[in-house]
C-alpha cells in the first residue's frame, strides 16, 4: 500500500509517515497489532452495517472494512491523500469504494453512518474543539476516536532515537493528551463514552450521543467470534 510519507497539505501533515501496517519491525508490528485488536473489538461492539472514516488518509481501514463486507467509505480534507486512497483501492480491485475530499469541519448530517471513525486525526488539528463539535452535529449512531497516548508516545520515539529535536514529538502532532485527559475532553461534549481501550501507545474511545437511544452491545460470545474474523489478516489482500 502506498503511503503519504509525511507530505503536507495546507500546512498539515497528512496520512502516515511510513507504512506502519506493513512494517517488518517486530516491535512496531507488536504495537500495531495491539491497536488493530482494540479497534476491531470496538467496531464489533458497535456492530455497524455502514462505516464512514473521517480522516481516512491512504484508505487502509476503509479498504479493509470493505473487504470484510461493510459498506465503508472515507473522507479526508487532503485531495492529495484521497488520490492515494483511490489508487490503493484500485490496486485491490475495489474501484467502487467511495473516497471524498471533505474537510472534517464541514461535516453535514448526510455524512453520518452507523459508525463514524476518526483515527489519529485530532492530534494534527489546530482546532480540535471545532472538529469535535462538527462530529457532535452529525453522529447519530456510534463514534470511535483514537489519539496517541502521551507522554508515552514521545517517550517511545525518544527511546528509538526518533524526532529528538522535538523531544520525540512526531512531525505534525499539535495536540497532546494523556488517556484520562482525552476521555475528560470528549465527555465535555454531547457524548457518552461507552468504552476506553489503551493499546500501547494509543487511546481509543467508543462513544454515543448523550441521551440517544441505547442499543445493547452484542453478547461477549458474538463479539469474540466477530473479533476473531475481523482480526484475521488472512482476510486482507496486501
Amino acid at each position: 500500500m502506498r503511503t503519504a510519507e509525511g507530505i503536507a497539505d495546507a500546512g498539515i501533515v497528512v496520512g502516515n509517515t511510513y507504512d506502519k501496517y506493513g512494517t517488518r519491525n517486530p516491535l512496531a508490528r507488536l504495537l500495531v497489532h495491539g491497536f488493530e485488536n482494540s479497534l476491531s473489538e470496538l467496531v464489533a461492539r458497535a456492530s455497524p452495517k455502514t462505516i464512514h472514516e473521517v480522516g481516512c488518509g491512504e484508505g487502509y481501514w476503509v479498504i479493509r472494512w470493505t473487504r470484510l463486507g461493510f459498506n465503508a467509505r472515507g473522507s479526508d480534507f487532503s485531495s492529495k491523500v484521497i488520490e492515494l486512497a483511490r489508487a490503493n483501492a484500485a490496486a485491490e480491485g475495489l474501484n467502487r469504494v467511495s473516497f471524498e475530499a471533505r474537510n472534517l469541519y464541514d461535516l453535514k448530517p448526510g455524512d453520518d453512518a452507523d459508525l463514524l471513525i476518526c483515527l489519529e486525526v485530532l492530534e494534527h488539528l489546530h482546532y480540535p474543539d471545532q472538529a469535535l463539535r462538527a462530529l457532535e452535529r452529525v453522529v447519530t449512531g456510534y463514534l470511535i476516536l483514537s489519539v496517541p497516548r502521551e507522554p508515552i508516545w514521545r517517550a517511545l520515539n525518544v527511546a528509538r532515537g526518533k524526532y529528538l529535536r522535538g523531544w520525540g514529538n512526531t512531525p505534525g502532532h499539535l495536540q497532546h493528551w494523556s488517556r484520562s485527559a482525552f476521555v475528560r475532553w470528549v465527555q465535555q461534549y454531547a457524548f457518552d463514552v461507552l468504552a476506553v481501550r489503551s493499546p500501547l501507545p494509543w487511546t481509543l474511545v467508543l462513544c454515543r450521543p448523550r441521551g440517544g437511544t441505547f442499543v445493547s452491545f452484542p453478547t461477549s460470545t458474538s463479539v469474540d467470534r466477530w473479533h476473531d474474523q475481523y482480526s484475521d489478516g488472512a482476510h486482507i489482500a496486501r
